[in-house]
């Protein structure tokens, strides 16, 4: 069962050791060494084990640690949907055809009987 988190209460230290525990989940759960790990990274063995201990790294290592753990569908968090205002969507409803229209003859091309 998932716990619910209030992630909003948790300090920045706090956030940065949870991201840390879950990196090193899942690197132990593929049986990967933190040398192995960080090889295939990019990245130091040192560097490697601030992420896991909730240490400050630049987020380009972890978004590389996550690419090797294949973990970047967390990143599915960060998806911006675009989402229209009640107002432009009436303004939208307003300006839609509702009827249709027969061909508009040009008066210059049209032969006189």
């Amino acid at each position: 069962m998932t716990e619910n988190i209030n992630w909003t209460s948790m300090s920045d230290q706090a956030l940065a050791a949870y991201i840390g525990a879950f990196v090193r989940h899942h690197r132990l759960e593929q049986n990967r060494t933190q040398d192995a790990t960080a090889h295939a990274a990019g990245i130091s063995r040192s560097t490697l084990s601030l992420l896991e201990r909730g240490q400050t790294v630049t987020l380009g290592t972890l978004i590389q640690v996550l690419r090797v753990l294949e973990q970047l569908q967390v990143m599915d968090s960060f998806v911006v949907e675009q989402r229209l205002s009640p107002l432009a969507l009436a303004r939208m409803q307003k300006e839609k055809r509702h009827r249709a229209r027969g061909k508009q003859r040009n008066d210059s091309t049209e032969h006189e009987w």
